[in-house]
């Protein structure tokens, strides 16, 4: 299939139970608490414990966030939701994503009713590999990643071993040791750069 091609197969939808939320294990890096986002280069708006993606035109609030810390191969949790009532179409009103090193988005999207291209709706590898089924719950609910990255290895001659991705939605494994096939671009085939940090945001 051609990247966003939107006659690519759709992964079949399964009912799961929604958000996984789970204590942090001891000895992680508890990147928000509910209570500051000290951890991100911006200070999007906190409320009631939630952090939320600011649109607000001040510049040190708008756009998107970054990890002040890198990281390289990784396990990562995230609890996030799509507001209810949101006017959603496409890709446009809740199109989002997780950057494991700044560079490989795992996509976050309204899936539960919307539709998108296969590779462009939640829990994919975005331009690169759907998820294998569709465990997304109705919008504006809570839902939830599991993910567990494995970074590429990169030596003098360039990239010898390439990134891998597990992800588990709502309790699903959707990404199960997927291959990355490089760095996320928007309708062009991805590849892997001649040069790689060992670590990112």
């Amino acid at each position: 299939y051609k990247v966003h091609q939107m006659s690519r197969p759709h992964p079949k939808k399964v009912k799961s139970n929604g958000a996984v939320t789970t204590k942090a294990p001891a000895g992680a890096i508890v990147l928000f608490d509910g209570k500051n986002a000290d951890a991100f280069t911006r200070a999007w708006t906190i409320k009631d414990g939630v952090l939320i993606a600011s649109r607000n035109p001040k510049p040190k609030t708008s756009g998107d966030t970054k990890t002040k810390q890198d990281f390289g191969s990784c396990s990562l949790h995230v609890e996030w939701r799509i507001p209810a009532g949101r006017e959603i179409s496409g890709q446009k009103g809740g199109n989002s994503g997780i950057f494991l090193m700044d560079r490989y988005e795992i996509q976050v999207q309204e899936s539960h009713t919307n539709v998108t291209y296969a590779d462009g709706q939640a829990a994919a590898i975005y331009g690169q590999t759907p998820p294998k089924v569709n465990a997304s719950v109705p919008q504006g609910e809570w839902q939830s990643y599991d993910i567990t990255f494995t970074a590429p290895v990169y030596g003098e001659k360039g990239m010898e071993k390439p990134a891998y991705v597990t992800v588990v939605h709502n309790g699903v494994k959707v990404q199960d040791n997927q291959k990355i096939y490089g760095t996320t671009t928007h309708k062009k085939v991805a590849k892997y750069p001649d040069n790689h940090p060992e670590q990112a945001p």
